[in-house]
């Protein structure tokens, strides 16, 4: 075996006597540099979700600004067909679309509901929020006390267009 030897003022040592400092090192900087690596996937993740939820309640809104004939099953009104299609869209796209909670609403008032069925209301803008835990989307652990909700939320005029070919 060859080793390389460096001299110093004791003389000739072996310059593999530095292992143990690369060890120390490593131990030190290690669970900075995964910390980083999980906060960086972490972050990545919120951002998705937090697309997935704009677009969620883009598409549920759209739905309002198309013509419902024959888009609505008897005894349902367009609200309800908002509130399902968009929680089908985020279980299609791999959110848990059951603990999504969507409402829609007066555009300055997150309690009063808009009825997208009434004929008074036509015109009229209104908006589709979408809610969802932070705790249901996060791969780790959550404490409940540090739960909070990701949202989306977008205004649109009730209208309808009709397309024509």
């Amino acid at each position: 075996m060859n080793r390389t030897r460096s001299l110093s003022r004791s003389g000739w040592r072996r310059c593999d006597d530095r292992r143990g400092a690369v060890t120390v090192e490593m131990a030190l900087i290690a669970p900075v540099f995964l910390t980083l690596i999980l906060g960086m996937a972490e972050t990545s993740r919120l951002y998705e979700v937090q697309n997935m939820l704009s677009i969620a309640a883009r598409e549920g809104a759209r739905v309002a600004g198309m013509e419902r004939e024959g888009l609505v099953e008897d005894g349902n009104g367009i609200n309800q067909k908002i509130i399902s299609d968009v929680k089908k869209f985020l279980t299609a796209n791999g959110l848990p679309g059951d603990e999504a909670s969507v409402y829609i609403t007066q555009p300055g008032d997150d309690v009063t509901a808009f009825d997208l069925d009434n004929p008074d209301h036509e015109l009229e803008l209104f908006r589709v929020r979408v809610d969802i835990p932070y705790s249901e989307v996060n791969p780790f652990c959550v404490p409940y006390n540090d739960d909070w909700m990701m949202s989306a939320n977008i205004v649109f005029r009730n209208g309808r267009s009709t397309l024509v070919n």
